[in-house]
This record gives C-alpha cells, structure tokens and sequence, in this order.
C-alpha cells in the first residue's frame, strides 16, 4: 500500500482545520455576537479561506498547486457538505422546508467551497509550478 506524500496529510489536515474553524466562528458570531444572515456566512467563509490560504503558503512557502488546491476544497467542501445535509435532515424531520428555504440554505453552503476556491486560486499568490 502507497503511504500518502506529507504534502497530502497536510492538505487533508488544513481541510479538516478549516470545518473546525466554521463549526467555532458560526458558534462564536451567531450564538454569542448575534448575528445572522448570508453576509455573516460570507464572512466567515472568506475569513475561514483567507486562513487557509495563509496557513498553506506559511508551512510550504508557497501557493497551492492546482492538484492540492482541488484535493483541498474538495475535501473542505465535502465535510461540510454532510455536516448541511445533517442539518437539513433535523431541519426536514422537524419541518419540511420550503423551496426557498431551500435555497438559501443552499446559498449558505456554497459560499464555503466558492471562497476557498477563490482564494486558493492563482491570482492571490505566487506560483512556484
């Protein structure tokens, strides 16, 4: 069996980090500072991405491969997408959404993968290929 290359571990790990990082900023800024809605969701995903992106290009001293910005978001994507899908089943249980409740949870969702793409993305930081 292939044992993974430590730039995947830490990938995975980053991925991990960041599911930590929205679990505890939506717990910190919904809970206890009150407030709510997309623009708080934006801004937690960017700040969540701008994390991630600084924390990769401090431990590797430079940007994120096209390879591991993909695994990266994928992997950050993907936990969060069944953290909202386990949300969105106790939300069914208890109530059937509507279409636009739907939606904008939706919305809510992909502002985390979008920012993190955006962010990872070529144009904010140097490329070493």
């Amino acid at each position: 069996m292939r044992e993974p290359s430590p730039s995947s571990v830490a990938v995975t790990r980053l991925a991990l980090g960041g599911v930590v990082a929205v679990i505890v900023l939506n717990l910190l800024l919904r809970t206890f500072v009150k407030l709510g809605g997309l623009l708080t969701t934006v801004l937690i995903a960017a700040l969540v991405a701008a994390g991630m992106t600084l924390w990769f290009s401090w431990r590797n001293r430079r940007a994120p491969l096209q390879g591991e910005r993909r695994r990266l978001v994928a992997l950050y994507g993907g936990i969060l997408a069944l953290l909202y899908l386990g949300l969105l089943a106790m939300m069914a249980w208890k109530d059937d959404p509507s279409p636009m409740g739907l939606l904008i949870f939706g919305l809510h969702y992909f502002c985390y993968p979008l920012m993190a793409w955006l962010f990872l993305a070529k144009g904010f930081g140097k490329r070493s290929e």
